[in-house]
């Protein structure tokens, strides 16, 4: 049997040991973190800044008067109003409850779910990559050329008028896709059922999945609201560009309209962003089954739909303020630098007739007047920028009996406020308070 050396160490030479070995470790730890540190400095946010306070004033009580009236009408928990003249922002203003169980007032800091205002900023996202020569609204999204090109994809295709569906069909909502058969955006339960799914789907699965269904109508021929086309969108992004979805939007879109507090919302109040809000059913709503099969009941704004997964369709929440400086990016005015260029802009809002959609845009008037709208279970969104450089952004947190008419009722609203209180809203910028991007 063979002896076993037995080494002792003194505790002197094993504290030197110790000492030699770890200190490094420990000092290149600490300048990793330092380095770190300065490459993520926090950007003022202007979420951080604004306050209730410094939007009221006598001159406008009225108009608050008449906001609370028109929640209460509507039985709206809490709404977010931010008010934008010519790439100024004049006012910003929460009203009721970011959280009534919590007892917390709205302010206009409060983030909130934007709904399908979301799709502006995805087609935005997708006027960058063209400017980068990275896409062409005229490239085809599926098939051997097309920027889609997965075989998982190919393989499903039994249509060949599919492998002609375009960038821009998707964009105008003419791509062939209807909702015949549910909006495979809102019908998780369904499809996991009819695919024998083993549980809710993935992108690349749903897409999978609905590539199988014939096609409402022949591409380019028609249009019809598609909230999975701006699905296919996302994930043309994520393709062109390398980068995923909410990565690239942030980094490209979003920081560079000095946007810093826009995120892809989650599921449930659980999961809600520090400075997010509580959403709210209507009146009389009832439980659902939750999106996901699990058998449970539950809210519809939290677990009856799988709100993540809507990614560009509809998944982004941010402020009304923050909403207003990212329209300021995009509208061709001079007071906030364009994150597009001039051929862009003209490109997203040119009008051709009542029966083509705008780009991004739910619709865009030859006057100037552009609209985009949103609706979820707990929330509703209207952006409606005016011809004469004014935009009206208001978010709620709660829904209404009305679903997506209810932004008609908004919209006459606005016109109202505008008409009484336009000239009283004092002639600043609240911009100047966070990051800030204007034109020297």
């Amino acid at each position: 049997m063979s002896a076993k050396r037995l080494i002792i160490f003194s505790p002197v030479i094993l504290i030197a040991v110790i000492i030699a070995v770890v200190l490094p470790l420990t000092s290149t730890s600490k300048d990793k973190a330092a380095m770190r540190q300065s490459d993520e400095t926090p950007v003022k946010s202007l979420n951080d800044t604004l306050t209730n306070d410094m939007s009221a004033s006598e001159a406008t009580e009225g108009m608050d008067r008449m906001i609370e009236r028109y929640m209460k009408q509507w039985e709206i928990k809490g709404a977010s109003l931010a008010v934008m003249r010519n790439d100024s922002l004049l006012y910003a203003k929460g009203y009721g409850y970011a959280n009534r169980e919590e007892d917390e007032e709205m302010t206009p800091g409060h983030i909130l779910r934007m709904a399908s205002v979301s799709k502006l900023i995805t087609a935005t996202g997708i006027m960058i990559l063209k400017e980068r020569g990275l896409l062409s609204l005229q490239d085809t999204v599926f098939g051997p050329r097309g920027i889609l090109n997965d075989s998982i994809y190919t393989a499903a295709i039994r249509e060949k008028s599919k492998f002609g569906i375009t960038v821009e069909q998707l964009l105008r909502h003419k791509a062939g896709f209807t909702n015949s058969r549910g909006d495979p955006m809102f019908s998780t339960r369904d499809i996991i059922r009819q695919f024998r799914l083993d549980g809710p789907p993935d992108h690349e699965t749903l897409v999978r999945c609905v590539l199988t269904r014939p096609l409402g109508y022949q591409p380019g021929s028609w249009q019809r609201y598609s909230n999975f086309g701006y699905l296919l969108l996302s994930m043309i992004i994520e393709k062109a560009s390398g980068t995923e979805y909410e990565t690239f939007i942030k980094e490209n879109v979003l920081k560079p309209a000095g946007c810093h507090d826009m995120h892809i919302a989650n599921n449930y109040y659980e999961e809600r962003y520090p400075n997010e809000v509580r959403y709210y059913m209507q009146s009389g709503s009832e439980p659902c089954e939750e999106y996901n099969l699990s058998g449970r009941m539950v809210e519809r704004c939290y677990g009856g739909n799988d709100i993540r997964g809507l990614s560009g369709a509809g998944a982004w929440c941010g402020s009304a303020a923050e909403l207003c400086r990212f329209v300021a990016s995009i509208d061709g005015k001079p007071g906030i630098k364009d994150i597009i260029s001039e051929e862009s802009v003209a490109e997203m809002t040119e009008y051709f007739d009542t029966e083509t959609f705008s780009l991004g845009w739910n619709d865009t008037k030859p006057t100037g007047e552009w609209t985009r709208t949103g609706t979820l279970g707990g929330t509703s969104a209207l952006v409606k920028y005016f011809p004469d450089g004014e935009c009206w952004i208001m978010i709620t947190n709660t829904s209404t009996w009305k679903g997506p008419g209810f932004t008609k009722n908004t919209e006459s609203l606005f016109r109202k406020c505008r008409e009484a209180y336009g000239s009283a809203l004092p002639a600043r910028d609240l911009f100047s308070l966070g990051s800030d991007t204007r034109e020297q």
